[in-house]
């Protein structure tokens, strides 16, 4: 049975931390396998000891439905101790909430994929714990997408933002333990970091083969099955076309008012699309893009975890969209995560050249091959971090 970092950390003696300050950055995902909420059961064993909360992006309790939704510091009604919002005034802890801590306990869920902030709030954490010189121990969960598979391009340095700080791929793989090691030492922060593995957790699981509650990690986050398909889906935030946001189905439905189901289907004869299947629906929004609006679209079933690729069936729905309908789609406009000038949709696939090579009509496979060498090479520089 699963044991996740969180349950392995409560169940030890912890002696190197006696009389020592601990800070807790979660959200209401960060429960152990009861539901029972982290903060809770590490008051109840530290006591006095566990001084101060953090929250990353959508809040403590993930009620912030979308990007640049700020949220507020807060006191913590079960604990009482602060909840300092690492999205909000500020994206970077401060020294001054880091004078509350020796010790900041990591435990949040991540999703698999670059563009999910959540790491990013780790490594800004880790840059300021280096600095301060305070101690950082992840409590590591499951990748819900599995550690063998990688999928797509490399982020490149121009399009850098608090959606991808770093090279790596769309879908990378790794458990938010193995990333913070990564973070840390190819990024030189050279924090002191601990993370306490799971114990059960083989690189083959999807988060529906682990047995433990899934609770959603963010609003849009509803099941293991969004999080399958989001490394592709996540695209459509920059556009006009509806990711499913105001549905009870985010990520798995797309569509727009414009599209045509026939005229996407023959379109996307030429690529093979495996592990999926693409079931024509129609569906209104009842918030965001096209809200009360009928879109023409598709909700993404995998059939196929294994041989699905996200990140290629988004793609190529997206080459689709920008080929038929040219008269109708378009790019959303900056600001997108605090980014002003530069084009959202930029930020989120990684590279300006995966943008320009949909227009011109270059086939997915082709494009895919031309990521392969640097695919390779973080595929084999990951494996130095690897946990299990």
């Amino acid at each position: 049975m699963l044991k996740i970092g969180l349950e392995a950390f409560l169940d030890n003696a912890q002696p190197s931390l006696l009389g020592k300050r601990l800070g807790y950055l979660s959200n209401q995902a960060s429960t152990v396998r009861g539901l029972v909420h982290g903060r809770i059961l590490l008051q109840k064993k530290f006591g006095r000891q566990l001084t101060c909360l953090f929250s990353p992006q959508h809040g403590f309790f993930s009620e912030k439905q979308d990007n640049m939704v700020e949220s507020d510091h807060v006191l913590d009604t079960v604990t009482g101790l602060p909840i300092f919002s690492l999205y909000g005034e500020h994206r970077r802890p401060t020294a001054e909430m880091f004078s509350r801590l020796d010790v900041l306990l990591i435990d949040l869920c991540d999703v698999g994929t670059r563009v999910y902030t959540f790491m990013y709030t780790m490594a800004y954490c880790l840059e300021l714990a280096a600095e301060l010189g305070k101690e950082v121990i992840v409590l590591d969960r499951p990748n819900p997408l599995g550690g063998e598979k990688i999928e797509g391009n490399l982020l490149h340095p121009d399009c850098s933002s608090f959606v991808g700080l770093y090279p790596l791929p769309m879908r990378h793989g790794l458990t938010f333990g193995e990333l913070a090691i990564l973070i840390n030492n190819e990024f030189e922060i050279w924090a002191e970091v601990t993370v306490v593995k799971m114990q059960g957790w083989r690189r083959n699981m999807l988060f529906r083969d682990t047995g433990f509650p899934w609770v959603a990690p963010s609003p849009n986050m509803p099941t293991p099955e969004t999080a399958l398909v989001y490394p592709g889906q996540v695209i459509w935030e920059g556009t006009n076309v509806s990711e499913g946001r105001g549905t009870t189905l985010p990520f798995e439905f797309v569509g727009a008012p414009y599209w045509r189901h026939e005229a996407m289907l023959a379109r996307l004869e030429g690529t093979e699309l495996p592990g999926c299947f693409l079931r024509p629906i129609v569906f209104q929004p009842t918030s965001g893009k096209w809200a009360e609006e009928s879109c023409h679209g598709f909700q993404i079933h995998v059939t196929d975890p294994g041989s699905y690729r996200p990140y290629r069936t988004s793609l190529a729905l997206l080459q689709a969209t920008m080929h038929l309908y040219p008269e109708h789609f378009r790019y959303k406009e900056p600001p997108y995560e605090y980014e002003f000038e530069r084009l959202p949709l930029d930020l989120i696939l990684g590279d300006r050249a995966v943008r320009e090579q949909l227009m011109q009509g270059q086939g997915i496979p082709a494009m895919e091959d031309g990521w392969q060498q640097e695919l390779r090479a973080f595929d084999d520089a990951r494996r130095n971090y690897f946990l299990y």
